[in-house]
This record gives C-alpha cells, structure tokens and sequence, in this order.
C-alpha cells in the first residue's frame, strides 16, 4: 500500500470516526434532554394520579350519600306502600261483609201486604224496583264524604205503611195465589237505594286512585338515582390499584440504564477518534504504522456501524419510557377533564337530592291525610254494613211481632167469642127464670107494686172502643217467614253471646 493511499484512507477513517462521534454526542444530548423532562413527567404523573384518585374517592363517597338517600326515599315509599295495602285488605274486608250483607238481603222476601198500598217515596231507603224506575236518596242528595246523612234513620219504616192500610184478607183464601206470585215479591234488598251505595263506593274508589296518583309522583326517584350513580360509576376512570410510582421508576430506572450504556458508547467513540486523529498526525509527520496497527484501526473503525445501532437503539429506548410517561400524564389530565364534568354532575345532582326529599315529604304528608280520609271511608262502609244488619234485625223482629200480634189478636177474639157466648146463654137462663116467676106469681101482685119486675134482662154486646177499627189489619205472613226470621235472630244471639240454641 502507498503512503498517500494509506493517508486518503486514514483521513476517510478519522471522517468516518468524527462523524460517527457527532453522532453519538447529538444522540446522548438528546436522551439526556428527553431523560431530563421524563423525570419532570413523572413528578406530574405521580401528582395527577394522587390528585385524580382523590377526586375519584370524593365522589365514592358523594355516590355513597346519593345511594343513601335514593334507599331512604324507597323505605319511606315501601312504607307508605304497605299502609295503602293494609287499607286495601280492610276494603275487601269491609266490601265483602256489605256484599254478604246485601246478598242476605235479597234473599229475604217481603210479604205483598206490607208494601202493596205504599209509594216508594214513603221509603227513605228509596228503591230502584218501584213504579218509576228508580231509587232517590232523601231530598235527592248525592253521596258527599259519607253515606250516613243519606240514609233513613228507621230502616223499617217502609215496611209500617202496610200495616195501615188496606183490608184484611183471609189466610186461606190467599194462600194458593201468595204461592204463585212469590216469586214476585219483593226483597230486602229492593228498599235499599243501590245507586247510593254505587256512588259511595265510586267515591271511595275515586280518592283511592287519588292517593295512587300522589304516590306516582315519586316514582321514578330511587330508581333515577339509582341510575345516575350507575352512570357516574361507570365514567369514573379505572386506577390501578398502586399508586404510577413504581411504575414511572421503573421507566426512569430504565432510561438511566440506557443513558449508562450510551455514555460508554460514546467513550469509546470519543476514544477512537482521538486514536485515528493521532495517527492521521504522526502520519503526517512522517511517521510509517505496519500492517498490524492498519488492520486494529480498520477493524475498530468497521465496529462503528454496530455502536451506533446500539446507541440508536438505547435512544429509541429512552424515547420510548418518555412516551409512555407522557401518555401517562395525558391519560390522567383526560381523567382529571371528566372528573371535572363528574363534580359539576354532582354538584347539579346535589341540588336536586334535597328538592326530591322535600317533595317525598310533602308526599307523605298528603298520603297521611288521604288515608285518614280512606280510613273514614271505612268507617262508612262499616256503618251501612251495621245499618244493613239492623235493618234486616228489625224486619225479623217485625215478622216476629206480627206473628205474636195475630196470636194477641185471636186470642182476644176467642176471649170475646167465648164472653158473647157465656152473656147469651146467661141472659137465656135469666129470661127463662124470670118468664117462671111472672107466671108463677104475678097474677098475685098487683099492679102497681114494682113494675120492673116485668122487665127482660139486659142483652149484653162486647164491641171495641169507640174510635178503634172492629179489626186490626194484619199482614199474612207465612210460616216460612217466621221460621226463618226466628232463625237469623238466633243466629246473631249465638254469635253475638256465644251460646249455642239450645241455651238461647
């Protein structure tokens, strides 16, 4: 090899060693940079995530308050909805005892005779079955709050109006015909005004879907709430359960090894080029290097290539945990952004929270004076019920008493037919014992010596007081119907005393 080759190449070499050097120092400025502000970014990682986990702790326990209060609105709900059930329990109760009651009374048959000659305006009862078609209340009120003004006070008063009017017609003779158009009779039930019974209940239906109305004003809430705190959980950001410290140490620890490794590369470099450029100068200055040096420079100037993937690769690195710190610090400043959405749903969701406690309460108190009013409504049905029961007791009691009055009333006239006799055979005695003595001695008295003792004796009439009916009018009333009637009261005795019939 030439002197002047082996100066051209040992130039190329030191070129080559020069250039590879710079590139190693803009390489390892760089990383050093890039490490730098990766340390600064890991401070701000570390501090977002404490800042971001503290917020997301806040508003746990915000979410935690919210769930408190969406559960206190549903136990006072389910409260309230178990004291509306209770009442609709007694207003089945109470409905169906009505609808027995008044099942009894249709059951029962009114005589003919108690009711033919009456109008049905004489029944303050009133009666959908009469001749004009339909029942009126007293005055032609309607129901308002309760059914009791409504109602006559003497349920048995229609029934009293047979009992003055009309004439009194012979069991017997009546009897096939009574048979056949029984089934015509009236009932019970007839006198009662089922309109007025229909507008009480639809009263009471009315204000019972009145209190379903007020109640459905809260509906929605527990389950809103329930809803929002479902939503702000699901955007609240998912943490890992440490703390980024170990993790942003970790990319520190690993750019350090990188930047270790990058300053020994660039030693090396720095060394390789100061041995080249010292042997470019004793080359200049004359001096001769053999084979051997030649071929360590060579050799030590074709490593540079492979130095230089290792530093690219070492600053690819020291890139690399940079960009992850940095997509840290974004994630968590993204974090902290909806975080600050989240605090302003709260803060609306936290004015709204009392408003929504305020309307339960007003709620409840207009649910407490709805079913103070629902429970009266009760009260209503359990008196028409009481009313109804009275009024069938004294239809029985009145079956019973015309049973005993006819009794009265034929035992009085044998009394009567018994006297009529006794006063006509006695005054025939005395007739026949006078009529005996005047044709015994008469002829010997004179005449004018007590003249009364001609006379006949008085005839004697039994006859009712002046003013009084010759005969009081008695409804017929069958037997059936007295069997019946004593049956039902014996019934109420044994359920009222608990004493069986026999005691009765």
């Amino acid at each position: 090899m030439s002197s002047s080759l082996d100066h051209s190449h040992l130039v190329s070499l030191v070129l080559q060693s020069k250039q590879a050097l710079q590139n190693g120092e803009q390489l390892c400025s760089r990383a050093h940079v890039v490490s730098n502000a990766s340390a600064n970014i890991s401070v701000n990682v570390v501090a977002l995530d404490a800042k971001v986990r503290w917020v997301t702790e806040a508003v746990g326990e915000q979410l935690k308050l919210v769930a408190s209060v969406a559960k206190t609105i549903e136990e006072k709900r389910a409260v309230m909805g178990k004291r509306v059930q209770e009442w609709d329990k007694q207003r089945a109760k109470q409905s169906d005892a009505l609808d027995e009651v008044l099942e009894s009374l249709g059951s029962q048959y009114v005589p003919p005779d108690f009711y033919r000659t009456t109008s049905a305006d004489s029944s303050i009862f009133g009666s959908q079955h009469s001749d004009d078609g339909h029942g009126q209340l007293q005055g032609g009120q309607k129901p308002h709050g309760s059914t009791l003004s409504t109602v006559s006070q003497s349920p048995s008063s229609t029934l009293k109006g047979g009992l003055r009017n009309g004439k009194q017609v012979a069991k017997e003779d009546r009897r096939p015909e009574r048979e056949a158009d029984k089934k015509m009779w009236k009932t019970l039930r007839d006198f009662v005004d089922d309109q007025a019974i229909e507008d009480v209940l639809d009263l009471i239906e009315n204000d019972r879907l009145g209190l379903d109305y007020i109640m459905s004003k809260t509906d929605e809430y527990p389950e809103t709430l329930v809803h929002t705190i479902e939503i702000i959980r699901e955007s609240l950001p998912a943490l890992p359960d440490q703390p980024p410290i170990k993790y942003t140490e970790e990319l520190l620890a690993e750019q350090d090894t990188r930047i270790t490794t990058m300053a020994s590369h660039l030693e090396s470099l720095a060394s390789h080029y100061e041995q080249i450029s010292n042997a470019l100068q004793e080359k200049e200055a004359g001096e001769e290097f053999n084979d051997e040096d030649i071929d360590a420079m060579n050799r030590d100037t074709n490593e540079l290539p492979s130095i230089m993937v290792e530093i690219d690769e070492c600053a690819d690195a020291i890139e690399e945990c940079h960009d992850k710190l940095v997509a840290a610090k974004e994630t968590y400043q993204t974090h902290l952004s909806l975080l600050v959405h989240t605090l302003e749903d709260l803060d609306e969701l936290g004015e709204i929270m009392p408003e929504m406690l305020q309307i339960q309460e007003d709620i409840e108190a207009k649910c407490e004076e709805e079913l103070n009013g629902l429970q009266n409504h009760l009260l209503t049905i359990e008196h028409l019920r009481d009313r109804f029961i009275s009024y069938q007791t004294a239809f029985n009691k009145l079956i019973l008493e015309l049973a005993r009055r006819r009794q009265y009333r034929e035992a009085v006239e044998n009394i009567v037919r018994g006297m009529m006799s006794q006063l006509v055979a006695m005054t025939e005695e005395e007739t026949q014992v006078r009529s005996h003595f005047n044709s015994e001695y008469g002829a010997h008295l004179p005449e004018d010596i007590c003249l009364c003792v001609g006379n006949t004796p008085t005839r004697w009439e039994v006859v009712p007081m002046s003013g009084d009916v010759s005969t009081e009018f008695l409804p017929i009333i069958d037997d059936e119907l007295i069997t019946r009637a004593k049956d039902q009261i014996y019934a109420e005795l044994e359920k009222a005393t608990g004493l069986g019939p026999e005691s009765l």
